[in-house]
């Protein structure tokens, strides 16, 4: 099985989860690992699954605005141009038989509405993908770092995400 990862990530914590991610998924697929400005235009033919993520920003996938208020906070600047949402809403829409999950990463407060992956899943929907449950990631704060465990169990959830295809 061929996959791919796409990430955005502003402070390097979707990074090193998409990283976990596509680790955990070594065992059982070959997988590339891009950041969403290097991403295809259009998946090559021989992916079968797609995992894409991002930071949750006002409840969604980023904007352009909320990513430059990212890098004003000291941010990368370099996702600003282009980010999951724009990135999966380009990708040209067609039946397919491929399999989509994604993941977000979030602030660690409980009953925060919204994720990133629930929004990337519905645009996903909406291309032709079928789609696996997404995930969300857990970060101190607006910066990070990381939740202590988040990505041993990132890791487990791309592990999970092969075994089931496989199976």
């Amino acid at each position: 099985m061929r996959a791919m990862v796409v990430f955005e990530s502003m402070f390097g914590n979707t990074h090193r989860i998409a990283d976990a991610i596509a680790d955990g998924m070594g065992d059982g697929a070959e997988v590339v690992v891009t950041d969403v400005v290097d991403a295809p235009a259009e998946l090559p033919d021989d992916i079968e699954l797609l995992v894409v993520g991002g930071p949750t920003h006002a409840f969604s996938m980023s904007r352009h605005r909320t990513r430059e208020d990212a890098v004003r906070q000291g941010g990368d600047p370099k996702d600003v141009p282009r980010g999951i949402r724009e990135w999966l809403h380009a990708l040209p829409a067609k039946p397919s038989h491929r399999e989509f999950a994604a993941f977000d990463t979030r602030v660690d407060m409980p009953l925060l509405p919204g994720a990133a992956s629930r929004s990337a899943t519905r645009a996903a929907r909406g291309l032709g993908f079928r789609v696996l449950e997404p995930s969300s990631f857990l970060v101190e704060g607006y910066e990070g770092p990381l939740v202590d465990g988040e990505l041993v169990r990132a890791r487990d959830w791309g592990h999970s995400l092969t075994e089931r295809l496989a199976g």
